[in-house]
């Protein structure tokens, strides 16, 4: 039972690690922010998964402090990546709503 146990997680690391390669050609052909932010977060995300898997697996404890740690960094750098999009976003849009007025002036 448990050499079943083995394989199946096995087949799921090598999924997980077929889709994080899956969603790195997504962030390449992401044309803006968004399209790239949110493959990057999901590759994260199964990056996770995948040291709890290893975790499991190799009965390390200490894996489970390391993907702790990675999640708590990813959620951190998606909030501050979020909040210099929204200001770039605004500061851009101030500046074409001042290039408007001039044109018209």
């Amino acid at each position: 039972m448990e050499n079943a146990f083995n394989v199946i997680m096995i087949i799921c690391l090598a999924v997980l690690g077929v889709l994080i390669v899956l969603t790195l050609f997504q962030t390449i052909k992401g044309k803006s922010i968004t399209e790239r932010m949110v493959p990057v977060n999901m590759a994260g995300t199964m990056a996770i998964v995948i040291m709890l898997i290893l975790s499991v697996l190799l009965n390390e404890s200490g894996i489970l402090d390391t993907a702790l740690l990675y999640a708590l960094l990813s959620f951190l750098a998606v909030v501050v990546l979020s909040k210099v999009y929204i200001g770039v976003d605004k500061e851009r849009k101030l500046r074409n709503d001042n290039k408007e007025s001039e044109d018209r002036s």
